[in-house]
């Protein structure tokens, strides 16, 4: 059997379950600890690493220049700064987790969708792409990938996208100005066949795969019940280059509980996981309310599951 990459697991969840529970209501969600208490990912990803992640998402996801200088009072140069800080304290754990335990990992520089930046939950749906152009989806993300690649991460994760509209945008926007680096695409999905956008998911695939700087694609932020028939959906492609997953938890979400509905044991079910794999998933993680314990019982799955299967 061919290797499975572990991806990590929700880096704001988990900066919650370290004592930051205030940020998912900080209009700029976990990038808030950027400025205020870098020590969080620090930590974070060094307890994703250690769990069995080969590769932990920087915490750029909702960051932004604009976002920044609104609301958290500083300079345009000093919100670049703290954006390319997200990939050096991703870099910093690595270090740290590798002279402790042995582990190590390589790192993906986050770029959220538009939506995520707005901070009112339409990065899942995707309202936003009907008011903008292409140009200014394109300049809308240009800053903060301009300063993710000059922190030099291993790869761009362009992650939670409603819409092949704006992960098209966002891939031309690579090749132009950056041919040199590796990217994966990820889509959230609100059903088994379409996007959260409501493009069926097979064809945002398409609409990025064929990209050179498309290393990966696939799904995150989804109800684990939903991966299936969505892998399913793409399996005709035959695609080479690998398919990735990041399912949430299936939780549900209001403004007064905050996430309910988990259940005692981990929300990723080694068989499911084992039906993923056999589905064609090759790089698998989870998203929100998924958290490093969670991580480490999916590797065990997985590390005994490829082992059986060689």
């Amino acid at each position: 059997m061919s290797k499975i990459t572990i991806l990590d697991g929700g880096t704001s969840m988990e900066l919650a379950r370290l004592g930051n529970k205030f940020i998912e209501k900080d209009p700029l969600w976990s990038a808030r600890l950027l400025q205020t208490n870098p020590a969080s990912f620090v930590q974070c990803h060094k307890n994703f690493i250690e769990a069995g992640s080969e590769i932990v998402l920087t915490g750029s996801y909702q960051a932004s220049i604009e976002g920044f200088v609104k609301h958290a009072g500083v300079t345009e140069e000093q919100a670049y700064s703290l954006i390319k800080k997200s990939v050096q304290l991703a870099q910093q754990a690595v270090e740290e987790a590798s002279k402790v335990s042995g582990y190590t990992a390589k790192i993906a520089g986050s770029v959220g969708a538009y939506g995520a930046i707005l901070h009112d939950g339409s990065e899942y749906t995707g309202t936003y792409i009907d008011k903008m152009s292409v140009q200014e989806i394109k300049d809308c993300h240009r800053p903060r990938i301009k300063a993710l690649v000059e922190a030099k991460p291993d790869y761009i994760a362009i992650e939670t996208i409603p819409s092949s509209i704006e992960a098209k945008a966002v891939v031309e926007l690579l090749a132009e100005e950056y041919p040199e680096v590796k990217a994966w695409v990820s889509y959230t999905c609100k059903d088994e066949n379409y996007t959260g956008y409501g493009e069926i998911f097979l064809d945002a695939v398409k609409e990025v795969v064929s990209c050179d700087n498309v290393v990966a694609v696939g799904i995150n932020c989804t109800h684990p019940k939903f991966i299936s028939p969505l892998l399913k959906s793409i399996q005709h492609l035959n695609l080479t280059k690998p398919v990735m997953i990041k399912p949430n938890s299936g939780e549900d979400w209001s403004t007064e509980k905050g996430w309910f509905g988990r259940a005692e044991s981990s929300p990723l079910q080694p068989e499911k996981i084992k039906e993923w794999i056999g589905l064609g998933a090759k790089w698998i993680g989870g998203c929100c309310q998924i958290f490093s314990p969670d991580i480490a019982d999916m590797a065990k799955v997985i590390n005994a599951y490829v082992k059986e299967n060689d």
